[in-house]
């Protein structure tokens, strides 16, 4: 008789510590995701965006047999393949994590241009996770004066550099747990980023209610 071992939900490999919170803030609101809750184990590459996409299959072989699903996820911009679209990217990485024995149980999401983007709906709840509730201007109008935001964008170009010049503003830091508590908040429905489109998708297809 062949002795079988349950397998854990999800192994997720991040690029850093506040793509690491955000993960966590995410998955922790699995009603708004539609998904069943998850047990999931997020970690990040000690070499940042370039080991998760050089040696982010490599991390995650040794999983493939404990965990039913992974996530390999980072920023294009700082991965040191910009040059790549993303598109391109994940699918050259999913590719290589299902030759790696993952089969289609893996995927690899790529930020573009960073995790700041996804930080930039219109939630009135990013107002207050960055210190600006009840300021004039709001942060949006202040976006456009600051010239981040062209007027009718729904999200500045250089969302880091934004979050940063914002939170000084108002001296808060760039923390992880800033990262989470938006994650917690804000509704997902309001991104349409197309990495946070694709990670939802996924997630829905991998973790349905119900299964």
């Amino acid at each position: 008789m062949t002795n079988t071992v349950e397998q854990e939900d999800l192994i997720v490999l991040t690029a850093d510590a506040n793509m690491e919170a955000a993960v966590r803030g995410i998955l922790q609101q699995h009603g708004k995701l539609g998904i069943r809750q998850v047990q999931a184990n997020v970690r990040r590459h000690p070499q940042r965006d370039p080991g998760c996409r050089v040696a982010g299959v490599e991390f995650l072989a040794p999983f493939k047999n404990q965990y039913s699903h992974a996530l390999l996820m980072f920023d294009h911009e700082g991965c040191g393949e910009e040059n790549t679209l993303a598109v391109n990217l994940e699918t050259q990485l999913t590719r290589a994590l299902a030759n790696d024995g993952w089969d289609d149980r893996a995927k690899a999401i790529v930020l573009v241009p960073e995790l700041e983007i996804w930080v930039w709906s219109d939630s009135p709840h990013v107002d207050a996770a960055l210190g600006w509730h009840g300021r004039e201007p709001n942060l949006r109008q202040w976006l456009v004066d600051e010239h981040f935001l062209i007027q009718g964008q729904s999200k500045p170009e250089r969302p880091k550099e934004a979050m940063e010049a914002a939170l000084r503003l108002v001296k808060k830091p760039r923390s992880s747990a800033r990262y989470a508590n938006l994650a917690a908040k804000v509704g997902f429905n309001r991104c349409t980023d197309q990495a946070f489109v694709g990670l939802k998708s996924i997630l829905q297809t991998w973790f349905s209610d119900g299964a």
